[in-house]
């Protein structure tokens, strides 16, 4: 889509008011025309600047008191003053004093007032100028916050739900942590867009799945749909360690004083064995879309390895059979913000999404393409919706080939069997580098060379029937795009981006608060192999997906495993490979055994979302096409290496 650079120059307050006026004198009709775009007429520096703490009505520690949370503000002082409201921009973040946000770790700061001096990030310096608040909310439990961290659970979305409730006139809010003195939000219209990277966003989708009223749309970046889904899949731990860990990592000094039972039941009623429990379901947001009032603009990594892409498949499928207003960015990065991976195009396109949801402006975004996606380093590409139309499901099947463990996938049923032996010490780089040789600890499975590009859209399943030699297994099936390529290098640390020491300004600075950040640029890697989805599952799920069971030796089970989501076109001249194997390194912790799985290639199937369905991969399966000469592994990113990862 067009995009228009907003950045470094800018006109002081009365000329830009002078501009304004003049214009207005110039073409009379202008004046009464509906605005297509907020501008920078208001002063960031003579901005408001305040503090309120808002009462939850929850008592998350155990004190006696209902828990207070603190909400910093930067709003425009003009507008209140001419008797006008103005529409809210929050981010509910359990990192404002901890560990920063945004590329650079930004923290707030505060002065001897106690009034925030530097918000993080560009919003305020941004937005606020055209006539929005900016909300910074701290979560329970952290920085100048009363409460507990739950990690996503009550207290964590009723703390800042109850933000959106003040801002339209239905909670209490304090002048003080501790005081009396009420303070209103006189100043807003109380229409409010939640935006935030990981938990921050998480954040959004869990206030927006309590269907609360104001909340008109949700940025959510890098976002968790489900908890459980962070740490597990299908009963496979993705961490070693619980929420509990992650509450501590950001608990303020007070909170760990007092929250002790909370921390206990995030033990307790987490079990590292992967059973479901009640502590889940409280923090999964995927069966409450159905109350989602706001539109939802969601950008996610194709290769975040940390909140991984089922996250974001779940979740727009659920918003989607609701009807929600949707859109959305894949990139081809990691745990990256848009900020640091397409920066003019994404303050452009969040500035519209803005105008049109809290402005009503009628600036044509809600009728571009619904999804950009990216398809090489900083080349895009749109689909009016997405999945795009024409997408269906075709169920392909690995046959044996004329070595071991390296076998055919086409549409026809195979037979016979393939055996691997589950070897922790390797990832799927390893298993893809070695895609064409017999190794033991892994079963693949590749097309022929394709004679056309090859759409893959949405959210894949491998169902898999096999025989385990231990108790315990378990199971991770990947695709493959095997070819050369120059892709971002999503592995390597920046997650596909470099940082350099450039600045760019989005807004008028202050002494305190600069809105001026360091450029990006595409890091990438040249590789033989992508991959493109993956997903792992605690084989001992197959007969119940919330409690593990132990294996019978020799006796064969069959399970389903749910691949994340992704949008990627294999093009002419590469293979699709399924490769099915154990321990997934990095990614997936390995079982108490070291089994032996032997699978039923009659019996095993990978139902893949094509655009253009089963006809598409036959058309593109057909004839004959001539592959990039390789010889010995090929090459791809860098395993991954992450023993905690922080949403």
């Amino acid at each position: 889509m067009p995009t228009r650079t907003r950045f470094t120059i800018w006109r002081p307050f009365a000329t830009a008011a002078i501009i304004t006026l003049v214009a207005a004198f110039l073409t009379p009709a202008a004046a009464h025309a509906t605005p297509r775009e907020s501008l920078p007429r208001y002063s960031y520096d003579n901005a408001v600047r305040e503090a309120v703490w808002v009462d939850t009505r929850l008592d998350g520690d155990g004190d006696g008191r209902t828990d207070r949370v603190a909400v910093d503000i930067v709003r425009p002082r003009e507008p209140a003053a001419r008797g006008r409201k103005v529409p809210v921009i929050m981010d509910a973040s359990p990192y404002y004093s901890c560990c920063g946000r945004g590329n650079e770790s930004q923290r707030k700061a505060y002065d001897a007032q106690g009034h925030v001096v530097q918000m993080p990030l560009f919003y305020d310096n941004y937005f606020v100028p055209r006539g929005y608040a900016f909300v910074a909310v701290d979560l329970a439990g952290t920085n100048r916050s009363d409460g507990c961290v739950d990690v996503g659970g009550r207290s964590d979305i009723l703390s800042a739900k109850a933000v959106v409730d003040w801002l339209n006139g239905r909670a209490t809010a304090y002048t003080t942590r501790t005081g009396t003195t009420t303070a209103a939000a006189g100043w807003t219209n109380g229409r409010t867009g939640m935006i935030g990277k990981s938990w921050d966003g998480t954040i959004a989708n869990g206030v927006a799945a309590t269907g609360v009223k104001g909340l008109r749309t949700i940025v959510p970046i890098s976002a968790i749909s489900s908890w459980y889904d962070y740490y597990f899949q299908q009963g496979a731990p993705l961490y070693d360690s619980g929420p509990d860990w992650l509450s501590d990592y950001v608990d303020s000094p007070d909170a760990r004083a007092r929250c002790a039972a909370v921390q206990r039941r995030l033990v307790e009623e987490a079990p590292r064995t992967g059973d479901l429990t009640g502590l889940w379901s409280e923090r999964d947001y995927v069966p409450d879309a159905g109350k989602v009032r706001a539109s939802v603009f969601l950008v996610h990594g194709l290769q975040d390895l940390n909140v991984r892409m089922k996250h974001v498949g779940q979740w727009w499928d659920a918003l989607a059979e609701h009807g929600v207003e949707r859109k959305i960015w894949l990139s081809q990065t990691g745990h990256v913000d848009p900020f640091d991976f397409r920066r003019a195009a994404w303050v452009d396109t969040l500035h519209r999404w803005f105008d049109h949801e809290l402005l009503g402006y009628d600036n044509g975004i809600d009728r571009e393409p619904m999804a950009d996606i990216e398809r090489h380093p900083d080349q895009w590409a749109t689909s009016k919706v997405w999945p795009p139309k024409g997408t269906r499901t075709a169920t392909l099947r690995p046959a044996a080939g004329d070595r071991p463990g390296v076998g055919t996938l086409g549409l026809h049923r195979g037979e016979g069997t393939a055996t691997f032996t589950d070897d922790p010490a390797l990832s799927e780089t390893d298993w893809a580098a070695a895609v064409d040789t017999p190794t033991p600890a892994k079963a693949g499975f590749t097309t022929a060379p394709l004679t056309r590009d090859l759409r893959l859209s949405g959210s894949s399943r491998v169902t898999v029937t096999a025989t385990p030699s231990t108790p315990t297994a378990h199971l991770s099936a990947v695709l493959v795009d095997l070819g050369p390529d120059t892709i971002r290098d999503y592995a390597a640390s920046g997650e596909g981006v470099t940082t350099l020491t450039d600045r760019t300004c989005w807004g008028p600075s202050t002494a305190g608060d600069s809105a001026c950040f360091k450029e990006t640029r595409a890091r990438t890697a040249d590789v033989g192999y992508t991959v493109l989805s993956r997903g792992w599952a605690d084989a001992g799920t197959h007969a119940d997906a919330g409690r593990g069971v132990p294996l019978t030796p020799g006796k064969a089970f069959t399970i389903t495993v749910d691949l994340a989501a992704t949008d990627h076109v294999v093009p002419a001249g590469h293979r699709l490979a399924l490769i099915v194997a154990g321990t997934d390194k990095d990614l997936v912790d390995p079982p108490a055994d070291t089994p032996t799985l032997t699978l039923d290639l009659s019996r095993t199937t990978a139902h893949v979302p094509f655009v253009g369905g089963v006809g598409a991969f036959a058309a593109a399966t057909a004839g004959t096409a001539t592959a990039a000469a390789h010889s010995g592994p090929l090459d791809g990113v860098a395993a991954a290496t992450h023993p905690h990862r922080v949403p």
